[in-house]
């Protein structure tokens, strides 16, 4: 096993502390003591020390630079070893009170060594302190001079220490391998889980990050902690902006906190309104959320912005309505126009007869004159149910628009309308141009008479989104009665028939769009007439 820098930086810092505290203990014992005449000994005692002192830091020193870490490590035990050798010898082998510390050097080198390195150390530990005492029985260990020599130890006393020391010295080997060996499985297998654990954070901050629905978490207090990327794309407003605030201030539309807690839905819908204030259909799912003691940490709240679809629901729903009022209206109109037409011709032969006073060829020609508005009204009606299906080309819509506004200018109804033009010149779509240009006439129509012809219309295309955008300065649709504008007879004018917005859409619905009506820029309507960039040329 390779020793890191982090463990052999411990050992060095363990070892330094070690010898202050072991230093710092003698001199507050002689200190405490009164020692007056100092040991024979101490001069090499407090040698050793400061050599082992300077060792420790000079190890401290090189380790960020050592390449070699095994045989730095090896140095460092060995040199631990020959400290405690010469400290035993110096504090009176047998009579010594340190001989443990082997057992700290064996206990220490577990951290490093496996279990064969172990009793390697064990046994230089063995060798050290056994020779000692055969030194100190033989009595041949040198001494330096005014140092005294070992007290003679007897043979059976010797034995004795030695065989108990050992035993302690291999024991400690051999318990500190097991528990290292299982300490170094066990850090193995914590790693390996922890790398399971990092792996599945990144991979759920992935899917968190990358799932199309908005996923929010609130606490038991009501605040958000969790607002994924889908969230803030579908609500406008970034996590800062929103963690730990209350649900309920935020998005009071969502039913989700009650007197009593959470509220929990399968499936419902709701209204918020996004950073830009405007308004979002959700439809929404919550569930809750808790912890392996089954305790309630919070509630999951699952999001999708159903806004477009409501949209897309409301124009079928209308465009099924309109077709089968179409469908009603156009088989009642043929049945009306050949009566009406028999009364029209019958009237007008009878203006012909002779002895016909001029009141009742006055009264005769108001029924002819009415007839023929109603044949004209029934002809608009048969055209909004059942238009001729688009035949397409290339039109210029660009010089279509600049054409309807030259127009315009020789209508009485647009004497005091001042046109915008937000286009370029040469834009071209695939469609009918007549068709295209009755829905864009009825539509100027209607901005014109609702601004009792003085105001600003603004006419606009959209290349990328294929779509053409007329608003005018007028008063605007009333909310109440904005999704009915495109109904068959339903008008807000006196003389109306209610045929014009419901023949545009009528129209552009048989070009594959739609039309849309908003409130624009200039303080009225907006109608967008939606073709698709499929249709655009160039």
């Amino acid at each position: 096993m390779k020793p890191s820098r982090k463990q052999l930086g411990w050992f060095l810092l363990l070892r330094v502390v070690f010898i202050c505290i072991f230093l710092g203990g003698t001199v507050v014992y002689q200190v405490r003591d009164g020692l007056t005449s100092a040991h024979p000994a101490l001069p090499f005692f407090y040698l050793l020390i400061g050599l082992s002192f300077a060792h420790a830091l000079a190890g401290a020193l090189s380790l960020p630079r050592v390449k070699n870490l095994v045989l730095f490590t090896h140095t460092q035990i060995a040199w631990d070893l020959v400290f405690c050798f010469l400290l035993i010898a110096l504090t009176g082998g047998t009579e010594s009170p340190f001989p443990f510390l082997f057992v700290f050097i064996i206990i220490s080198s577990s951290v490093f060594f496996s279990t064969r390195e172990i009793l390697i150390v064990a046994a230089a530990s063995s060798i050290l302190y056994g020779g000692l005492i055969d030194f100190q029985y033989y009595q041949v260990l040198p001494h330096p001079a005014g140092l005294p020599g070992l007290d003679p130890v007897a043979g059976r006393e010797a034995f004795y220490t030695i065989f108990i020391h050992v035993v302690a010295f291999f024991l400690t080997a051999l318990l500190s391998g097991a528990l290292s060996e299982r300490w170094r499985r066990s850090e193995a297998a914590l790693a390996e889980q922890r790398i399971d654990y990092d792996e599945l954070e990144a991979l759920n901050k992935a899917i968190l990050g990358n799932i199309s629905s908005g996923l929010m978490i609130v606490n038991s207090q009501g605040r958000i902690r969790l607002f994924n990327r889908a969230a803030e794309m579908i609500c406008g407003r970034s996590l800062k902006d929103v963690y730990n605030r209350r649900v309920d201030e935020l998005f009071p539309g969502l039913e989700i906190m009650s007197g009593q807690g959470f509220v929990f839905h399968q499936r419902a819908e709701g209204d918020i309104f996004d950073a830009s204030g405007q308004r979002k259909v959700l439809g929404y799912a919550t569930s809750g959320i808790r912890d392996p003691r089954n305790r309630e940490l919070g509630l999951l709240v699952s999001f999708q912005d159903l806004t477009q679809v409501k949209e897309m629901e409301e124009q079928l729903k209308r465009s099924d309505r309109l077709a089968a009022i179409g469908r009603l209206s156009a088989a009642m109109a043929h049945e009306i126009r050949n009566p009406l037409a028999s009364i029209s011709g019958s009237v007008q032969l009878l203006m012909e007869t002779e002895g016909v006073s001029d009141e009742d060829r006055r009264l005769m020609g108001i029924v002819v004159k009415e007839a023929d508005r109603l044949s004209s009204l029934l002809t608009d009606f048969l055209t909004y149910a059942r238009p001729r299906p688009p035949r397409t080309e290339d039109c210029d819509i660009s010089g279509l628009l600049d054409e309807l506004i030259d127009i315009c200018g020789t209508d009485p109804r647009f004497d005091q309308v001042v046109f915008i033009r937000d286009y370029e010149s040469g834009i071209r779509f695939l469609v009918d141009r007549d068709q295209v240009r009755q829905a864009l006439w009825g539509i100027l129509i209607n901005a014109a008479e609702a601004m009792d012809s003085a105001g600003e219309i603004r006419i606009g295309i959209n290349r990328e989104r294929g779509l053409i955008a007329i608003e005018d300065s007028g008063p605007g649709i009333p909310p109440d009665i904005a999704e009915r504008v495109f109904e068959p007879f339903f008008t807000t004018k006196a003389a109306g028939s209610g045929l014009g917005l419901a023949t545009v859409y009528s129209l552009i619905d048989g070009h594959g769009g739609r039309v849309e009506m908003t409130t624009g820029a200039l303080g009225g309507a907006r109608f967008l007439l939606c073709f698709g960039p499929g249709l655009v040329l160039s």
